[in-house]
């Protein structure tokens, strides 16, 4: 009888282990499993993530591209204006750019295609991470595509509106009257869907590294936003929540780009109207210490 004691302990030292190893997985599986639901759900924000940063780290470090050494330096040319000149200049910019609205009802009316060269050139002249210039402008006119890229969206923002955006985001979208609908796409004589360039390769083929490609892009499109206004062009930014892969698949782009935002640009319609909103006063933008 006192032979079987230690045998009996034994066993229920193993069944004491064993239960607690099972009550740990289980608790590290339920702290998984909202992680995980989050990851497979189609989320805002994972449209929004900058994936680069000072330090970027891929798995076949083999393939990317050395950095130049060094790169010859020019003179600058600068052109200075007096005092008043500058105060001028910048009041009439402001003006200029005070009078940019989003403007979803466009006028089918061709619109030069000297004038997107242009101001695409202009956008071309951001500063990016390294000088990496991470961004691809793809201009569509054609009506049928045009048409097509209205589908694919139109199919996801049905969705977005309905499941993925949130009752507050609906509700505070509800004074601009918009909605999945976007008929702009297709009267809109031009469209500009705007790509970071997650990686760039070099002549050898070999993987470049674009630092802080979606920051570099973001001031890419704001300078794109001014050179229209400054032409005489209206827009409306538009950022297709979950429509990036297939339209880049539509659009046969390379799979190291993504697509950040989408303008249909052209002429105000006769009947355009916008929002009567007012932006902030200069006291609550900015700070000085």
């Amino acid at each position: 009888m006192f032979s079987l004691i230690p045998v009996l302990v034994a066993i229920v030292c193993i069944l004491i282990v064993w239960i607690f190893k099972n009550v740990a997985r289980g608790i590290k599986r339920r702290k998984e499993e909202p992680r995980a639901q989050a990851e497979a759900r189609p989320c805002v924000r994972d449209n929004l993530k900058d994936s680069t940063g000072l330090h970027q780290v891929e798995e076949d470090a083999d393939a990317w591209q050395e950095s130049e050494i060094s790169v010859e330096h020019v003179p600058f040319s600068h052109t200075r204006y007096p005092e008043k000149e500058m105060i001028k200049r910048s009041k009439e910019f402001y003006e200029l750019l005070n009078k940019r609205r989003s403007v979803r009802f466009i006028s089918n009316e061709q619109v030069p295609m000297e004038v997107i060269r242009n101001v695409i050139r202009t956008a071309g002249t951001a500063p990016s991470g390294a000088h990496t210039e991470p961004w691809t402008f793809v201009v569509v006119k054609d009506p049928d595509m045009k048409h097509r890229i209205r589908e694919i969206i139109e199919e996801e923002e049905e969705i977005n509106y309905s499941k993925r955006m949130g009752r507050q985001w609906v509700t505070d979208l509800k004074k601009l009257r918009t909605n999945w609908i976007k008929e702009y796409l297709d009267t809109a004589p031009v469209l500009i869907l705007i790509f970071k360039q997650v990686y760039g390769f070099a002549a050898n083929n070999q993987k470049k590294v674009h630092y802080y490609n979606e920051i570099s892009v973001s001031i890419a499109c704001g300078i794109l936003l001014a050179a229209l206004q400054n032409a005489g062009l209206v827009t409306v930014t538009t950022t297709p929540l979950n429509c990036g892969p297939r339209l880049r698949m539509f659009l046969s782009r390379p799979t190291n780009e993504k697509l950040l935002m989408l303008l249909p640009v052209g002429y105000p319609s006769k009947q355009a109207t916008v929002p009567d909103l007012k932006r902030k006063p200069l006291d609550q933008i900015m700070v000085t210490v």
